[in-house]
């Protein structure tokens, strides 16, 4: 199935254009929902702990998509399915507007919303990177890296200009902030109906199987690295808000603005140097250093006595973490050129295992060691140890890696 567009007034630099917007798409579809905790507790009298499971739902829906993805994306091609994600995320957002009233219940309405979004989330994970690997550019690594900053900005964005609006005009009024937040998706819809799409794979070139990659060392090694990229930024990451509370003496309200929003400037700061300045820089010696410097922060956050300076290793994390993904995703493609939507897919998948990992094992550590969020960041250095070997092994196994870095 093709879908028929004249594109000729559209270049690629629309394209990726496209897919900077593409990945702000994705973080309303992820920091939006938590904004409206509190709100959703006290105008559907539903239990918090089942309004948080919808973060968890969400990311497992996520995790899914990631899964079968690759199953159909290449049968009804890239156009037609980032069109789908995008009208799924605007229906999902439509969703939490009008579904809570109308369903037998308010909790069932919000889950049929978060469903309904968390496939175009999923889908949009899959499929944006692939979509800017395949345009014709001269740096792949630096519009990589460029391209999954505007997931930060996208994040601070959401953050900051929905607690201005609930400032200014209520929190009451959120359902108009919802609507104003989907006119994002609904014009990026457009512009996926028009901008060229570049096929990943060239038409003599064949794509490798799910057996080939999961025979190859090298993916096992791309993966493990992928799970530590994303176990190293959401360990620390889920707990920002905290650090924030205690080294500037604030509130809750100002630490989980403080807290997070530190951690996405810094991290977004880094993938933009990366894609300003990436053609001068050795991405693999890039990345080994972000690491250095991610080992560097879980110390200083773990060890530290003075609250302040466990803030400071937040924002160090946040900044050191930058790279890991998209330079994953980057030595990926180089080395596996024939990975296809599979290898994306699969990548993703790690990453969002890395992401649920981290926390887990923060969590799990600070219980054995008597609630100390500290130890339990300390325990968690695994993450970025096992990421520099691993950086360390792509070296010696793969030779073409060393021609690309």
């Amino acid at each position: 199935m093709k879908m028929h567009t004249d594109t000729k007034q559209f270049t690629y630099k629309h394209t990726i254009y496209a897919c900077f917007a593409g990945y702000i798409v994705q973080a309303i579809v992820n920091n939006f929902i938590p904004l409206l905790f509190l709100t959703f507790q006290s105008s559907y009298g539903i239990p918090l702990s089942q309004i948080t499971f919808l973060v968890t739902f969400n990311f497992g829906i996520q995790l899914l998509i990631d899964l079968i993805s690759p199953a159909f994306v290449d049968r009804i091609g890239y156009r037609i399915s980032i069109i789908i994600a995008h009208l799924c995320a605007c229906v999902g957002i439509i969703g939490l507007t009008v579904l809570p009233e109308l369903l037998p219940t308010p909790f069932m309405g919000l889950m049929l919303s978060v469903v309904i979004y968390a496939v175009g989330g999923g889908l949009l994970e899959v499929l944006v990177s692939p979509i800017v690997e395949a345009c014709p550019t001269d740096n792949k690594e630096k519009a990589m890296s460029l391209l999954h900053s505007f997931y930060c900005w996208g994040h601070v964005a959401v953050v900051l200009l929905s607690t201005l609006f609930f400032r200014f005009f209520g929190i009451q009024n959120w359902k108009i902030l919802a609507l104003f937040w989907v006119l994002i998706p609904l014009l990026n819809t457009f512009a996926f109906c028009k901008v060229p799409i570049a096929p990943l794979l060239a038409e003599d070139e064949k794509g490798m199987s799910l057996k080939e990659l999961l025979c190859g060392k090298l993916f096992w090694i791309l993966l493990v690295l992928m799970i530590c990229a994303g176990a190293c930024e959401q360990a620390v990451s889920q707990w920002a808000s905290t650090f924030a509370e205690k080294g500037l003496h604030v509130n809750k309200t100002i630490g989980d603005l403080a807290g997070p929003m530190l951690f996405a400037i810094l991290m977004g700061s880094a993938r933009a140097f990366y894609g300003k300045y990436g053609d001068r820089i050795e991405l693999h010696k890039f990345m080994f250093g972000s690491g250095l410097l991610c080992l560097f922060s879980y110390l200083l956050i773990s060890l530290s006595s003075s609250p302040v300076l466990g803030l400071v290793g937040c924002g160090l994390c946040g900044l050191s973490v930058g790279i890991l993904w998209p330079g994953t995703f980057s030595i990926s493609a180089k080395s596996l050129r024939g990975g296809g939507t599979l290898l994306f897919a699969l990548l993703a998948l790690g990453g969002d295992v890395g992401c649920s990992l981290g926390p887990t094992v923060v969590g799990i550590a600070t219980g054995i060691w008597n609630d100390n969020l500290k130890y339990g960041i300390l325990t968690a250095v695994i993450f970025p140890i096992l990421l520099l070997l691993f950086l360390v092994l792509i070296k010696k196994v793969s030779p073409a890696q060393k021609r690309a870095a």
